[in-house]
Order: structure tokens, then C-alpha cells, then sequence
């Protein structure tokens, strides 16, 4: 398989974690899980192998922390493991637009790197995997699930914006659109705990406020 099994990535992700702990890991097994959900109910997705390549998407992050390198270092661990597939989705994960500027993180490599992901990019057709995993990235806090938008103004915050980011956002919320038109329904009936996260306790407010 060009792409490990769920013991497989269970354990890349133990490993990963006691050489680069952090938030990236709950994330990163967050990502999986609600693409192994969406997958279950799409007619061309393997949910194993959404999984899979949910969890895996930031591996890149094992080895320290970085900002958009984390996408090149992923995809160079996974080539090396033997696992195209894998490496694939470490790069595309992050660009919903081609365009390598259209980021909300700095590029901490350098031209030629950069470049290469460029080109990378440009030679490739975006499958269903590829969608699905820069979906679940979007709706995945570190906390949870939650609606697209506050996750994207999450990163802005945290990192800033660009003139450059808005394509990046419709691109997102046409991915929500093209899935649920797909599995038809709502992506967030699928995803526990989206109101919590995304709200906060709404019992807790409404008593503060009474």
C-alpha cells in the first residue's frame, strides 16, 4: 500500500509525539476522525483510508515547530516511509487554492523548496482525498469541531492576513458545499461537539443571563 495501515499510523503518530509533542496531535487525530465520518457516508471514499490520511496530514510537524515547511518536511518523511499517497496529502492539505501564497502562514524554506511545492501543485488534480482531508483541516480546532468560519478566523488571528486569503476561503466553503451536496446532509451532523466548541456552554450563558 502507498499509504500505512491505522496500526501503522497509530504508532507514527506515538512516536511523532514523544520526539514533538504538542497541540498538533490531538489535531491531527481529530482531522482523521471526521474524515473517516464524512467518509462513511460518501459514495467513493474508503473511510480507513480517509482516516489514515487525516491523521497524517501534518506529520511534518514531528520534527519541530515550523510554519509552512511543515508541508515539505511531511511529504520528504512519507516519501521515505514509502508511502506516496501519504506524502501527497502532507502537501496538499494546506492549499484548498494553488497558490502557494495564498497562506496563512511564512514559508520558513527557501525559494527553490518553494518552488517545488509550486510545481508540485500544478501537476496534480485534486481527488476526493485530497478535498476531504483540506475540509476536516478547516472545521478541526485543537479543542474540537467546529463551524468553518471560526475556525479560519482562528488561524487569522494567530497568524494574519492577506490579500490573498479570501480565494482561500471560498474555497473552503465550497468544499462544505461540494461534500454535503454529496453525502447529503449537513457536515456538521457528523461531527460531535461543533456547538460546544463553537458557541461555548449555551446553558452556561443562558443561566449567567437570567
Amino acid at each position: 500500500m502507498d499509504y500505512p495501515s491505522i496500526e501503522q499510523t497509530h504508532q507514527l503518530l506515538e512516536e511523532a509525539e514523544a520526539i514533538s509533542p504538542g497541540p498538533w496531535i490531538k489535531h491531527s487525530y481529530l482531522v482523521g476522525q471526521a474524515a473517516r465520518l464524512i467518509a462513511e457516508r460518501h459514495y467513493a471514499l474508503d473511510q480507513s483510508i480517509a482516516y489514515v490520511l487525516g491523521c497524517l496530514h501534518d506529520f511534518g510537524r514531528r520534527d519541530g515547530a515550523t510554519s509552512m515547511r511543515h508541508v515539505l518536511v511531511g511529504y520528504h518523511i512519507m516519501i521515505g516511509y514509502g508511502y506516496p499517497t501519504a506524502a501527497r496529502i502532507s502537501i496538499t492539505h494546506a492549499f484548498p487554492v494553488k497558490d502557494i501564497y495564498a497562506v496563512h502562514g511564512e514559508w520558513d524554506c527557501s525559494q527553490a523548496e518553494m518552488e517545488f511545492v509550486q510545481q508540485y501543485l500544478n501537476q496534480i488534480t485534486y481527488d476526493d482525498y485530497d478535498r476531504l482531508i483540506q475540509l476536516c483541516d478547516a472545521v478541526s480546532l485543537t479543542s474540537g469541531y467546529s463551524l468553518i468560519e471560526k475556525r479560519l478566523v482562528d488561524i487569522s488571528l494567530r497568524r494574519g492576513l492577506s490579500e490573498r486569503i479570501l480565494p482561500r476561503w471560498k474555497a473552503y466553503m465550497q468544499l462544505k458545499e461540494g461534500f454535503e451536496n454529496e453525502i447529503g446532509c449537513s457536515i456538521y451532523a457528523l461531527l460531535p461537539g461543533v456547538v460546544e466548541n463553537t458557541f461555548g456552554d449555551l446553558r452556561k450563558t443562558e443561566l449567567s443571563s437570567s
